[in-house]
């Protein structure tokens, strides 16, 4: 299929830049709804999904969407779907709220059930992560512009684990025993991935609940760097559009 990436940054980038208006205007920025399961939503939310599901249907009106904030659509709807966009327009609304720029916007193609083109983008901290599935190729744009071809790190001994900020659990730390871990790193949304992705840590496992527009950007890029993204209740690789869209534990290696 052909997709023009450098239409997914510019997407991205423009979604960043509506979150970003919004996170700076402290009126807007503390406009905070719940969820019917007592998540926050801000307009920052909002207004990202509009800019995003709005530039997708424009440029490839045969794929069609689910995104976090678009979430009704029936399995019996999606059950046939080969090829979808899989959106989180912004990733870490929690960290938003504690504005401490950890958050991202995450979009992912995902193709008989597997991502295989994400793009995150972080737009207080002005980076830009590309992973394409067919090329195997991952790249970093930094906040000075600089493309940056994006590796995992599989040479250490001694392990780096990255884990939430928001969310952890006894049982997360049970399975990094198994593991040299030298260091611990605690990082909002998305980002866990990308430091695994460009060898910045080793080890990122979750127990806890996320869905699936949370991770499959991250797992296109961390498989694009030469990672793995493991079902650990099954061992197998994780999959998508499922019928229960909320994901299982999974654990991402770098080595």
């Amino acid at each position: 299929m052909n997709i023009d990436i450098e239409l997914l940054k510019k997407i991205a980038v423009s979604a960043g830049n509506e979150i970003e208006k919004i996170y700076f205007d402290k009126t807007l920025s503390q406009e905070v709804d719940y969820k019917s399961d007592n998540s926050p939503l801000t307009l920052a939310d909002t207004t990202s999904n509009r800019v995003i599901v709005s530039s997708l249907k424009k440029h490839y009106p045969e794929i069609p969407i689910l995104s976090e904030e678009g979430k009704s659509i029936s399995f019996s709807e999606r059950k046939n779907w080969k090829t979808f966009w899989l959106v989180d327009p912004l990733d870490g609304t929690k960290e938003f709220i504690k504005r401490n720029g950890e958050f991202t916007v995450n979009i992912a193609l995902i193709e008989n059930g597997f991502p295989t083109m994400g793009i995150i983008y972080a737009p207080i901290l002005k980076k830009l992560y590309i992973g394409d599935g067919h090329t195997k190729s991952a790249f970093l744009i930094d906040e000075t512009g600089k493309e940056i071809s994006i590796k995992i790190n599989n040479k250490s001994i001694k392990r780096i684990a990255v884990g939430s900020r928001t969310h952890s659990s006894d049982e997360e730390a049970t399975l990094l025993k198994k593991y040299a871990i030298s260091e611990t790193i605690s990082v909002g949304s998305s980002l866990k991935f990308c430091m695994v992705a460009e060898g910045k840590a080793d080890i990122y496992y979750r127990h806890g609940p996320t869905m699936e527009w949370d991770t499959a950007a991250g797992q296109a890029i961390v498989e694009a760097a030469g990672g793995t993204v493991t079902n650990m209740e099954n061992g197998k690789r994780f999959n998508y559009n499922r019928e229960n869209l909320l994901n299982g534990s999974f654990l991402v290696l770098g080595f």
